[in-house]
């Protein structure tokens, strides 16, 4: 049985395309109910009458045919999507070649992982990055209308160091922690002596102290800087065959997720990059 109508006018109460008794609890029945609502049980299309093949979704919403609008839908107001098991996405988003698949005018915010496969205008902006000086830039501390540009300095070795002053003493105390961070056979030290010639000389050290001597009767008074190189992760391999960043031998500093990362994967283990003993 078919019905034509030009147009259906529904001014108080609800329309339904459903199984009987079938109303929807958000819509409400009999006294509770929302006038001027709608409810369809089964799969439904809008839109041009060949924009879909199969019915791929509940709501499918093609391209009109009649005035030509160039979007299949457009929302004034805040939306809400809530996904579940069904697929492996909860939004899906693709566009043609010559258009960007997706579009934010203003600021987005992510509580998860973000990852966008390192491609396109993001790509070039890192990878421009990684041939660059790696710069930090502040408010000038004391000239007003003045900024302050330094960069970091860098070299063949994952490096870390602590300085100081020490006076009266024949021993530099290193952090406890660098028996565990540091290859003690990479260590290096330098000393400046303070107002007069010392000749200070590093006597022997470890992971733990460095051992100083100097002339008799000279009390010791300078400063010093000790380097290392880490042994809690893997040594850099400094050259690579490759054209892009992307080519470094050790997958876990580009292509293996955040969360699985192992940059002591003993697969890409090297040489230290210092050695000093």
């Amino acid at each position: 049985m078919a019905f034509h109508f030009d147009e259906v006018h529904v001014y108080e109460g609800q329309h339904l395309v459903c199984q009987e008794k079938s109303v929807p609890k958000a819509l409400g029945v009999g006294p509770q109910k929302v006038n001027h609502t709608s409810y369809i049980q089964g799969n439904t299309q809008i839109g041009k009458v060949d924009a879909f093949s199969s019915a791929n979704a509940t709501l499918m919403v093609g391209r009109e045919d009649t005035i030509g609008t160039d979007r299949s839908v457009y929302v004034n107001g805040n939306q809400y999507i809530n996904g579940d098991s069904g697929t492996s996405n909860a939004l899906y988003v693709t566009g043609g070649g010559s258009v960007d698949s997706l579009y934010v005018d203003g600021d987005v915010y992510v509580t998860g992982r973000v990852d966008c496969g390192n491609k396109g205008r993001l790509a070039s902006r890192f990878s421009s990055a990684d041939a660059r000086p790696k710069p930090f830039d502040l408010k000038h501390p004391s000239r007003e209308g003045y900024r302050l540009r330094y960069a970091c300095i860098e070299g063949p070795e994952v490096g870390v160091y602590v300085r100081g002053r020490v006076k009266d003493e024949k021993v530099i105390d290193l952090p406890k922690y660098w028996k565990d961070l540091v290859h003690e056979d990479s260590i290096t030290v330098q000393l400046q002596p303070i107002g007069a010639h010392q000749d200070i000389i590093v006597e022997k050290w470890d992971d733990e102290k460095i051992y100083l001597q100097s002339k008799e009767e000279v009390p010791i008074n300078c400063f010093y800087h000790v380097y290392a190189e880490r042994k809690d992760i893997n040594p850099l391999i400094t050259e690579y065959e490759g054209e892009t960043c992307d080519d470094y031998p050790d997958p876990n500093h580009h292509s293996i997720p955040d969360d699985e990362r192992n940059y002591k994967d003993p697969n890409y283990a090297t040489e230290q990059n210092t050695k000093t003993k």
